[in-house]
């Protein structure tokens, strides 16, 4: 913990210019675990200036010696794994046993999708007219990292940036500092050059708006909230950066009536509830096929009430805390929006968990008697909530399915093959999980719509930060 204070730049962890701090608090005690200091413009054009002087010898590297940096890297980040997930245990309130088997595991997988990738990625071609087109680093690159999947957010935009010649500047969450640092001490330890990788600890109005508006950077990489990600793009238009962006979502699940009912509604519920509701692509929206609905309310109802609430210390299946006091007032909020709608409480509702005084745990609640009009259904909680909209058709579910503004992920359980083949290719949605069919490493990872642009993970990960020459009279 002796570099938290400090911001990685230039190859040494150096004292930040600004002054400014913050506490750094656990979820699930209240109690105050580090402190960081909120960094500058200062701060970020030091970083800015340490990567563009390191880049112009990186780009130059080979592929066989950046691959040769990033299997040092995954040699570090399995040294290092059990301090990830416990230090994400701790600022996000993760459980330890998800910890290690998600969020630290994230890091590991990535890199190894990232890898294969390269070994595959063709840098150079001849097109059918002769000519010759070749692949290169796009430049400097601000990467904005959120809390609520820390390493694997850092992992899908460090790690391409590494892996292609870039050199970049990462501003994490400043509610999930201390990952970001261990993983900074495991690229230093992996033996990049000096400003290769920059980190810089900092809010996103400073910190985010001073990298994106900066001349020097020639490409962004943001996730979080839509709001924050326009405010990106629009910081990055005067410079016209690329920029890629993860962002929200309020992702359908179409339960139709000739799945397994029992197995896939259970799974469909703690989906929704894994990590405690805050992912954004999380199945928050399940839409029923009227015939089997007041079996499925039963099921629901059952794994609802079934779902643990736990100490993140300990082992288990249970879920933890939201991560801060603000994300817990916005949950209540919005369950007393949905009581407010006329909606109907199947199970949870509003406060805290039975005999929970200290945390900010909350009670997994599910939600019936629902239209796809209302708040609840609209608007991404980022909580353990969960909405029953009931259908008639299947034209009607796919309706209700893409009557979003988002299109980040949507999910699909059916007992008939050529039902899922038919209805995931009208869903409008960059991923759709069939039957509980899980994301894979190597895999393409975004969305439509308002959910943003671009593409994490796997070859396309890689293609985001890498522009095109072409070269004429070579071929």
């Amino acid at each position: 913990m002796e570099n938290l204070n400090k911001f990685y730049i230039d190859g040494r962890w150096v004292a930040p210019n600004s002054s400014q701090s913050m506490s750094v608090l656990n979820p699930a005690t209240e109690m105050q675990i580090g402190t960081i200091t909120l960094g500058n413009e200062t701060d970020v054009n030091a970083a800015v200036a340490a990567a563009t002087r390191a880049f112009s010898h990186y780009s130059q590297s080979s592929r066989a010696e950046r691959l040769k940096l990033l299997k040092r890297l995954m040699t570090g980040t399995q040294d290092r794994f059990e301090d990830l997930a416990q230090a994400m245990s701790s600022e996000m309130g993760a459980p330890i046993s998800m910890a290690r088997d998600a969020h630290a595991d994230a890091a590991v997988g990535h890199l190894q999708g990232f890898i294969d990738a390269l070994e595959k990625l063709e840098e150079r071609d001849v097109l059918a007219n002769g000519d010759v087109q070749v692949y290169e680093p796009i430049g400097v690159c601000g990467l904005i990292t959120p809390w609520n999947w820390p390493m694997n957010q850092i992992a899908l935009k460090v790690i391409p940036a590494l892996a292609t010649g870039c050199t970049c500047v990462l501003k994490p969450s400043e509610h999930t500092p201390i990952s970001a640092m261990i993983y900074a001490e495991i690229i230093h330890d992996a033996g990049y050059p000096a400003g290769v990788f920059n980190l810089v600890q900092g809010d996103g109005l400073t910190v985010g708006s001073a990298l994106s508006r900066h001349p020097d950077i020639q490409m962004m990489s943001f996730t979080g909230s839509t709001r924050a990600g326009t405010a990106v793009t629009r910081d990055a238009a005067e410079t016209v950066k690329r920029v890629t962006l993860e962002l929200g979502g309020k992702s359908p699940n179409i339960i139709f009536a000739d799945c397994d009912l029992n197995e896939r509604v259970t799974a469909s519920v703690d989906e929704c509830m894994y990590n405690t509701g805050q992912s954004c692509d999380a199945p928050t929206r399940l839409l029923v096929e009227r015939s089997c609905l007041g079996e499925v309310l039963e099921i629901a109802k059952r794994a609802g009430d079934a779902i643990e609430i736990g100490n993140p210390l300990e082992e288990g299946s249970h879920i933890g805390p939201l991560f801060d006091r603000i994300q817990f007032d916005r949950v209540q909020n919005m369950i007393s929006v949905g009581i407010d709608e006329g909606a109907t409480i199947l199970c949870g509702g509003l406060g805290k968990p039975e005999g929970v005084s200290k945390g900010w745990f909350v009670r997994p609640t599910i939600f019936t008697d629902v239209s796809n009009n209302m708040r609840i259904a609209r608007e991404e909680i980022f909580g353990p909530v969960l909405v029953v909209i009931p259908f008639e058709t299947e034209a009607e579910a796919i309706e209700i399915a893409n009557d979003t503004p988002y299109g980040l992920a949507a999910y699909l359980q059916t007992g008939d093959p050529q039902r899922a083949e038919r209805v995931a290719g009208r869903l409008r949605a960059g991923a759709v999980h069939v039957n509980g069919g899980a994301f894979n490493y190597g895999s393409p990872f975004g969305g439509y719509k308002q959910s943003g642009n671009g593409r994490e993970g796997g070859m396309m990960g890689l293609e985001d930060y890498l522009e095109t020459k072409t070269l004429h009279g070579l071929g």
